[in-house]
């Protein structure tokens, strides 16, 4: 069966190659999308700035540029002008240049809710592309610091739409910290300010966070009756559906969005994966057109190595995988899908190498324990299927082909009375499923009931 975890990670990946791309801190909501409008600003003005901001109001960079600086050489202190530099460096990408120019508006006049709250984004969209994880570490808090600073601050003339912005902004950012706090920040953007779809679906997202499901399928369905062709409503209802193993209402919701977008990737990726789920041939043809339209995406490879696994491809699925484990050799997840395609083609001593280095970087993986057990038995080390057993047990409920491993490996070992309990246990639980194993059970009780 097809696993809910593995859609997990492939919407993550998936939802970025769709026109409508997936939620994150820069798309879902346009108040980190840009700095703070410098004509909103409060500060007091001369001539020369005026005109510098009527020049900007006309994307006329080349102008603006020249008249601030000209003013800024003669009045490097101005508050408003070295905002609007800020603004400006921002606008055409030139982001070291603006954040070093909106800390000096900061310190000219700390009190200025436009250049707390444009650092503040511009650190926040500048977290989004970097692959820098320390810097990106940095420069979140520090753009967390600015935005609460801003939420702090009169708007003055700007109105309270400026500030419900930077509650917004931050609430965007506090959803991968504490949904909690980001509810509150959203909250508080919804005093000042009426709700928007971007607002209603990031609440949506928050509660199913926070396992609030059926609140979390309340807002997805309030953005879709506005707006049936929201990618990300329906996505976001569809991933809902899935996790919560609704399969038939996903694939009927999925079917009538894939209508109306017919290309979206991500909407398809969640079709091949109910499809999947149910054990409905479609779902091999469709995942793989979306592999031919995109072969080099990790994340429809992982799922297209899934998925003919569970078609019965142990050999084609392994080719994905191999291939991902090239770029991941450390990936548990990959280790496992692989060593489960080893198991398949019963190359059970290269399969108990892989689990045996997917348990030692994930132990709370049980897939990870479950296939060492299996192949620590098919390779003649009982002791070692039974410590597998013993942490798979940890995480998940025996089953009929667990009892079965307890008792052959603890038969192996010379452990009479664990064999025959285990033996005992299975037969009581395969209840007819299991012929061939029954039949070895039975004749291995028989011979050890006779052993003295």
């Amino acid at each position: 069966m097809f696993r809910t975890a593995l859609f997990i990670l492939l919407f993550a990946s998936v939802s970025g190659l769709s026109q409508t791309p997936a939620p994150t801190v820069e798309t879902q909501a346009q108040s980190i999308a840009a700095p703070a409008a410098p004509l909103s600003i409060s500060d007091p003005i001369s001539d020369p700035v005026s005109a510098a901001e009527a020049a900007i109001a006309k994307s006329d960079w080349k102008t603006a540029q020249a008249t601030l600086d000209t003013w800024l050489a003669a009045h490097p202190s101005d508050p408003r002008a070295l905002f609007d530099a800020g603004y400006l460096a921002d606008a055409q990408n030139r982001f070291d240049d603006a954040a070093r120019l909106y800390r000096s508006a900061i310190a000219a006049n700390p009190s200025s809710l436009e250049a707390h709250l444009s650092l503040g984004l511009l650190l926040a969209r500048q977290n989004i592309s970097s692959p820098d994880t320390s810097a990106n570490e940095s420069r979140l808090t520090e753009a967390r610091a600015e935005l609460v600073a801003a939420t702090t601050l009169d708007p003055g003339d700007a109105g309270p739409a400026l500030k419900a912005r930077a509650w917004r902004a931050l609430a965007q950012i506090d959803r991968n910290i504490d949904s909690t706090e980001a509810s509150n920040d959203l909250l508080e953007a919804l005093k000042l300010t009426p709700e928007t779809p971007a607002d209603t679906l990031l609440a949506a997202t928050l509660a199913e966070a926070s396992s609030q499901y059926d609140l979390a399928e309340t807002a997805y369905r309030r953005v879709l009756a506005q707006d049936p062709k929201s990618a990300r409503a329906n996505a976001g209802l569809a991933h809902l559906l899935i996790t919560r193993d609704k399969y038939p209402e996903a694939e009927t919701l999925l079917r009538a969005a894939l209508a109306q977008s017919p290309d979206d990737p991500a909407l398809t990726a969640q079709l091949a994966t109910v499809l999947a789920a149910q054990d409905k041939a479609e779902a091999l043809p469709l995942i793989q057109k979306l592999h031919d339209a995109h072969p080099s995406d990790p994340a429809i490879n992982l799922i297209l190595a899934q998925v003919l696994a569970d078609a019965g491809d142990p050999a084609g699925s392994d080719h994905l995988y191999t291939a991902l484990l090239a770029a991941n050799p450390s990936d548990p997840a990959l280790l496992i899908g692989h060593g489960q395609n080893l198991i398949r083609q019963l190359r059970y001593a290269e399969a108990f190498a892989v689990f045996n280095k997917a348990t030692e970087l994930d132990s709370a993986n049980p897939d990870g324990w479950s296939g060492l057990a299996f192949s620590a038995s098919k390779t003649n080390q009982p002791s070692i299927a039974l410590h597998a057993l013993t942490m798979r047990s940890k995480y998940l409920p025996e089953v009929p082909s667990t009892y079965f491993l307890w008792a052959t490996s603890y038969d192996s070992l010379h452990e009479r009375a664990a064999a025959i309990s285990y033996y005992h246990q299975f037969l009581d639980s395969s209840a007819g499923k299991f012929p061939d194993q029954e039949w070895q059970a039975r004749q291995r009780l028989l011979l050890l009931s006779k052993t003295p």
